[in-house]
């Protein structure tokens, strides 16, 4: 099975990447992310500034991740004179360095990192949200190189298409969507205390629970402004969900959370799961999967559900949801067909997958 792409002159030998984080902040981390197999490596953001990084910083629930950290703990110094050269004796895959944040930043750290770099990444996660600041960032850093530059949008952009075409025309290769969510809140009842946050009380989300806003951004992004490639990030944790992105209209995608989740050998499962998911669904290569494009059919009118009884565990989960009260159990799941309103929520919640509509 073929998992290759490529954009932009970058040859990835999968499509997954990991996104920049604390997984990639130092040469043992990025030796072991091409270890697991990842297609294309991305640094942690490397900025002019050290951070003040509170601790503890990273808090991990089930389907989120919310971290108070900043971008990287080492200087711009450690990183070009001793963690990428180091790095590049053995770098056999594009290597993406991540930088931040202002227009001052890029002019100073881009030309320092051309020798390193395959392509950039550059955050926006403290730029704000006027596209005429964030414009000037791209025509700075494209006066400074010819490699690829992918400006990774923040969730607080209110205009997604507007940012896409904003980069494009200040010279950018493409987006990578989305950063982490926020500015959001952790609270220890224990405690009456804000836990986990900076100076103001906040931290940035991400991880499967984005996973819905990621994919709306990144498919109107790419429906806005198709020449852009699209890289992307945020919810991530299987191979299923690589093919979503891809199918949104991603070329490549980026993972971090689901690791710190999970665990960190979670890029080398989804890379091994890769070649059955897409026979799964039909797909003969990943290159398929991004030529392929989605259906946008819309129903006004539904059947009412069916019940496959040999299926059903009585678990009564879907009459306990059903916010029309039209689930009866006279012995067997029924459904009111005054009452209910096709809104499909005890089939997507059904643990046996037992209710479905009729086919029309």
């Amino acid at each position: 099975m073929n998992l290759t792409v490529n954009f932009d002159g970058l040859k990835l030998k999968n499509p997954l990447m990991p996104a920049a984080g604390p997984l990639n902040g130092d040469l043992e981390k990025l030796n072991f992310l091409v270890d697991q197999g990842c297609g294309g490596i991305v640094t942690k953001t490397i900025s002019k500034e050290l951070p003040h990084i509170p601790k503890p910083c990273i808090y991990g629930d089930k389907t989120f991740i919310m971290n108070s950290e900043l971008w990287s703990e080492y200087s711009y110094e450690k990183w070009i004179n001793e963690i990428l050269p180091e790095y590049m004796k053995t770098k056999d895959r594009p290597l993406i360095v991540s930088l931040g944040y202002s227009q001052e930043d890029m002019e100073f750290l881009v030309p320092k990192m051309e020798k390193f770099a395959d392509a950039y990444e550059i955050s926006t996660h403290y730029v704000g949200t006027n596209l005429d600041v964030i414009k000037n960032t791209v025509k700075a850093i494209r006066r400074n190189t010819k490699k690829p530059i992918y400006m990774k949008i923040s969730p607080h952009i209110p205009n997604p298409e507007g940012f896409a075409k904003a980069i494009k025309e200040a010279g950018a290769n493409g987006v990578v969507a989305i950063n982490s969510l926020g500015p959001t809140m952790k609270i220890d009842l224990k405690t009456k205390a804000i836990i986990y946050g900076n100076d103001s009380g906040f931290v940035w989300t991400s991880g499967p629970a984005i996973k819905p806003i990621a994919l709306a951004t990144v498919y109107k992004i790419k429906q806005a402004e198709p020449s852009l490639t699209v890289i992307g990030v945020g919810g991530i944790k299987n191979a299923e969900d690589v093919l979503e992105f891809l199918l949104a209209g991603a070329s490549a995608v980026q993972m971090l959370s689901a690791a710190l989740l999970v665990g960190k050998d979670l890029y080398s499962k989804i890379i091994n799961d890769l070649p059955k998911t897409l026979e799964k669904y039909g797909f003969s290569s990943v290159e398929d999967v991004i030529t392929h494009g989605l259906k946008k059919e819309v129903v006004y009118k539904q059947s009412l559900p069916v019940l496959d009884r040999d299926k059903c565990i009585d678990c009564m989960l879907c009459q306990k949801i059903c916010p029309y009260f039209a689930i009866d159990y006279p012995g067997v799941i029924t459904f009111n067909e005054e009452k209910c309103f096709e809104c499909g929520l005890c089939i997507a919640k059904c643990p046996t997958g037992a209710i479905s509509f009729k086919e029309r």
